[in-house]
């Protein structure tokens, strides 16, 4: 673990979704609070604003202000809220689809009325500059003293085509915990697949995942390698389960039973734990991300995967791009099931490459760690956090690992 630096007391807002919120940005942003803890302690004064949409949810002690993504007067609220409050900086995780508005412009509302330093991390960046999410964000990045993304072609993007200067933007990956270099027998016998080699595929289901690609790549590996097993790991994102319901989930079960693969698909339709997560991974002798867009610039269950030094195959969206170049796993074009189908068997066949394809993947995932990522944020945050007017009314007590020290419950509107 890296030694801390010495900082003042630190009083940072995140405005996100927060677990228990069944989302990546609600874990991303947990786990970075979390950690940001652990290497500053009592120092580190957390205060969340959590972004909701359709369901109400209960919260730990952190959450002081809920925001419901379609009623605009609750962001302005959200800001006076974080203005009253002795804060020093506000950190943004932004994903479109958590704030309301054409492409997410409610958000804009809430940083006009804002007072505090704020630095948001872009966890998607659209190049087509012709949408309301490329207007919407250029208001965010206007509004925003640093933009974090997570890998280079997000510097680029934002510096051709949103005309941000190079010392606005940092780059710090996604945080993934310090896993163990995983060896599968152990794992596979606790889940009860010992025997098998097992594919892997995990994260909240929705169409733009392309599991319906690899499904198609299947029955070419089954017939050279029967005992093999892919296990599709995740929930059906709420988002899209409250839209369409399981019709996603439901279309994949049937097409398992027209290419005749129920002795070769497991559908675990649940969100997990870390501790099963790892499990999962431990298990998996190839882990595959089939997805279907280019533009996607990050994906924690890839950096996860890399983690754990696993054999990985993935389309050419931008962050496997880069993340898996020079030899730390393998690239299949968009849609090409035949494409998929060869890669993976390459891997299970070729026992010395995939080796050291593992270890490529592994090492170089270490920069990920998650004590590593909040030490980069706790760096640039420090020095936003000069000469921010201190609210005569409100004032900071004893905080501790459960408990924010602004407000005991979340504030709720009512509708």
């Amino acid at each position: 673990m890296l030694e801390a630096q010495k900082y003042p007391a630190e009083k940072i807002a995140f405005i996100s979704s927060y677990r228990p919120r069944k989302c990546g940005i609600a874990t991303f942003t947990a786990d970075l609070i979390d950690n940001m803890r652990r290497i500053s302690g009592q120092e580190f004064k957390p205060l969340v604003v959590a972004m909701e949409s359709q369901e109400r949810l209960n919260y730990n002690g952190l959450v002081g202000f809920t925001v419901r993504r379609d009623v605009l007067p609750d962001y302005l609220l959200a800001a006076e809220y974080i203005n009253l409050n002795d804060i020093e900086a506000v950190s943004i995780q932004h994903e479109f689809g958590l704030f309301g508005g054409n492409g997410g412009s409610y958000l804009k509302h809430l940083l006009n009325k804002l007072n505090k330093p704020v630095v948001t991390t872009l966890h998607t960046v659209p190049e087509e500059t012709s949408t309301d999410y490329y207007d919407s964000l250029m208001d965010v990045c206007r509004a925003s003293q640093k933009v974090v993304v997570m890998n280079k072609r997000g510097i680029e993007i934002l510096r051709d085509t949103y005309g941000l200067s190079s010392n606005k933007i940092e780059l710090i990956p996604h945080g993934i915990p310090n896993l163990p270099f995983s060896q599968g027998s152990y794992c596979k016998r606790r889940l009860g697949v010992g025997g098998r080699r097992v594919i892997l595929t995990f994260g909240l289901l929705s169409k733009n995942k392309g599991i319906e690609v690899m499904l198609k790549a299947l029955p070419r590996i089954v017939r050279s390698c029967p005992s093999i097993l892919y296990i599709i790991l995740g929930a059906t994102h709420p988002e899209v389960l409250c839209h369409e319901g399981n019709l996603y989930e439901r279309h994949l079960r049937k097409m398992t039973g027209d290419l005749k693969l129920e002795n070769n698909v497991v559908f675990c339709n649940r969100f997990v734990k870390d501790k099963e997560l790892f499990l999962f991974l431990g298990a998996a002798d190839v882990y595959v991300t089939p997805y279907l867009h280019k533009e996607q610039l990050t994906s924690g269950t890839l950096a996860y995967a890399m983690g754990a030094g696993k054999a990985i195959v993935s389309t050419p969206y931008r962050a496997a791009e880069e993340m898996l170049a020079d030899g730390r796993g393998k690239l299949v074009g968009f849609g090409d099931p035949d494409d998929m189908a060869g890669a993976i068997l390459e891997f299970l066949k070729d026992e010395s490459s995939t080796a050291k394809m593992r270890t490529r993947a592994y090492r170089y995932s270490k920069q990920f760690i998650w004590t590593k990522v909040a030490e980069s944020y706790r760096g640039f945050f420090n020095p936003l956090r000069s000469e921010i007017p201190k609210p005569a009314s409100l004032s900071f007590g004893s905080v501790n690992s459960k408990e924010s020290p602004y407000k005991t419950q979340p504030v709720h509107l009512s509708a």
